[in-house]
């Protein structure tokens, strides 16, 4: 029987082939099926943040995520305005960027899959913090 070694190209596909089949199983968690609701901590504002994530098929379909102001008012098309009126443009833009970072990161986290693979927006590091504690609360309750 004649010995026959495998060249540098056959075990650079072994090797792919073997990290492939142990990288498989952690690629996407596996989630059970529902709605879960996750809650971030106050900042140093006390405002804090909430996500509701919804699971079908063992992946992640849906996702809201909220966040709310020390008194309990939610951060919407208000948010940075001064009795009903925008006194500071400025503070008023900055606040309305985090507001639409809220959607985007719901957004990327259902197009994701999976919290982690999310990207913060400049200017609303504050909800991307908010966002990803909240998710992993959601998720620890979803996971198998």
């Amino acid at each position: 029987m004649k010995n026959v070694k495998a060249g540098p190209l056959a075990g650079g596909i072994i090797v792919l082939l073997v990290c492939a089949v142990f990288f498989s199983g952690c690629g996407g968690a596996s989630y059970r099926d529902g709605t879960y609701a996750g809650r971030s901590g106050e900042d140093d504002t006390g405002a804090w943040g909430e996500v509701s994530v919804v699971v079908s098929g063992g992946r992640i379909t849906d996702c809201t995520f909220v966040t709310w102001q020390k008194d309990g008012t939610v951060k919407d098309e208000d948010y940075g305005k001064v009795n009903g009126e925008i006194s500071n443009r400025s503070f008023y833009d900055k606040a309305q960027l985090a507001v639409r970072a809220m959607e985007q990161y719901a957004g990327d986290l259902v197009r994701a899959g999976k919290p982690g693979q999310i990207e913060a927006v400049s200017g609303a590091t504050i909800a991307w913090d908010q966002f990803n504690e909240a998710v992993m609360k959601a998720l620890s309750a979803a996971k198998k």
